[in-house]
């Protein structure tokens, strides 16, 4: 876990259902500073059960998953409420897939091929504006 001690990780979860890519994916995310990577699926029932669980901040998924889609997760995770930042990271990068993927609840959507470093930059991104807040917050206490 990279973070600092007296702020708690950005947690993220993994929905992938090809092993050497989530592996890849847990790598180089779990790398950066601030993000703690908290779970992984292949599956869209048990990825759903695992953000919840997990508490997670942020997900990263597939559209093409074991047993079902990326878009079911989406859907569960909408009507859940989930407050969870959604990442879409897929081969399947069309404008037609992007475009459903966002007016289902997608935060960003990223091609898996040409846009990899784009999606680590966002998660880090993500991770230091959340530091960020979180010290001004602790700041505030101190007043």
């Amino acid at each position: 876990m990279n973070s600092s001690p007296s702020l708690p990780a950005l947690r993220v979860f993994l929905v992938e259902d090809t092993i050497s890519i989530r592996q890849r994916m847990a790598a180089r995310f779990g790398a950066i500073e601030g993000v703690e990577i908290v779970g992984v699926a292949e599956e869209p029932g048990p990825a759903l059960d695992g953000i919840t669980a997990t508490g997670a901040d942020v997900v990263v998924m597939d559209l093409h998953l074991t047993g079902g889609t990326g878009m079911e997760l989406l859907r569960g995770l909408s009507q859940s409420r989930s407050a969870v930042i959604t990442i879409v990271l897929t081969n399947h990068s069309g404008n037609g897939f992007r475009q459903a993927c966002l007016a289902n609840g997608a935060r960003y959507f990223f091609d898996k091929t040409s846009e990899f470093e784009l999606a680590c930059k966002t998660i880090k991104r993500i991770a230091h504006e959340r530091c960020a807040r979180g010290l001004h917050h602790l700041g505030a206490h101190h007043v």
